[in-house]
């Protein structure tokens, strides 16, 4: 049954991947005009038109997002949003998941995608971790844009997570620069881009329901940058229990 299915699963991708550049070419023609408004500005733009291509793109080809808020976002408060990280998609819905302009840090080797590539640049605060420097330049950037008011998302395992376990394991990022400029820290979980768009091969692309989930604020308050490992811990443990609770299809359990 499932071999039968293989051919109306790579009509979909073509359909989608198809519709994918159809909308994202006006998008792409905004952000050359919007790049000449500076980074902040310009890049607030970028986002909102990139919330829009999202807002057309995902129902059309059947994807529906979900947000669900355990606890809710307070909304003159910037966050350092800290997610799992499972799937190519997580890179394009976070703009369903977060409604109000938001700098992801994300990995370098995407905006080398053509079209697509140029509004990640600009979208994003890109970095290269095998590059001391640029990771330097990436760290102040953030610290400017949070001192802004703007939130930033960082994926702290860095890669997608392969292991079946609830995560890999985190970088120090994040949770450095939340105590070096006492942002608070809000956790999030991605639960169904796993099966949203497989790791493994962008044919996996599949319609349904995707879930964001807001958890408890942490705050970073009174912390020093020896607390470090600290706040990394119980981030992790936060975020770790909770993708068990949420039952999240990737996790294999050992007997």
């Amino acid at each position: 049954m499932r071999v039968l299915l293989k051919p109306v699963q790579w009509l979909y991708c073509i359909y989608a991947f198809l519709l994918f550049i159809s909308l994202m070419v006006p998008v792409f023609l905004f952000a050359l005009m919007a790049s000449f408004m500076g980074h902040i500005r310009g890049g607030n733009l970028i986002y909102r038109a990139c919330m829009i291509w999202g807002d057309l793109w995902f129902p059309m080809i059947g994807i529906f997002s979900k947000n669900i808020y355990e606890h809710p976002l307070k909304p003159e408060q910037s966050y350092i949003f800290v997610a799992n990280h499972i799937s190519y998609l997580d890179a394009l819905i976070l703009v369903k998941g977060f409604r109000k302009p938001v700098r992801p840090l994300a990995k370098a080797e995407m905006g080398k995608v053509p079209l697509f590539g140029f509004i990640y640049r600009k979208a994003v605060v890109s970095v290269d971790r095998t590059d001391v420097g640029n990771r330097a330049k990436s760290v102040q950037l953030l610290k400017s844009i949070l001192r802004k008011g703007i939130s930033v998302l960082v994926f702290p395992e860095g890669t997608f997570n392969t292991t079946h376990k609830p995560l890999k394991d985190f970088y120090d990022g994040a949770f450095r620069i939340a105590i070096e400029t006492g942002t608070p820290i809000k956790p999030v979980l991605f639960l169904d881009t796993y099966d949203r768009l497989h790791y493994q091969t962008i044919l996996s692309l599949t319609p349904g329901i995707n879930r964001f989930v807001f958890l408890e604020d942490i705050s970073t308050e009174g912390l020093t940058i020896k607390d470090t490992a600290m706040l990394k811990k119980k981030v992790y443990t936060i975020i770790e229990n909770k993708l068990r609770a949420y039952k999240a299809s990737w996790i294999e359990e050992v007997a």
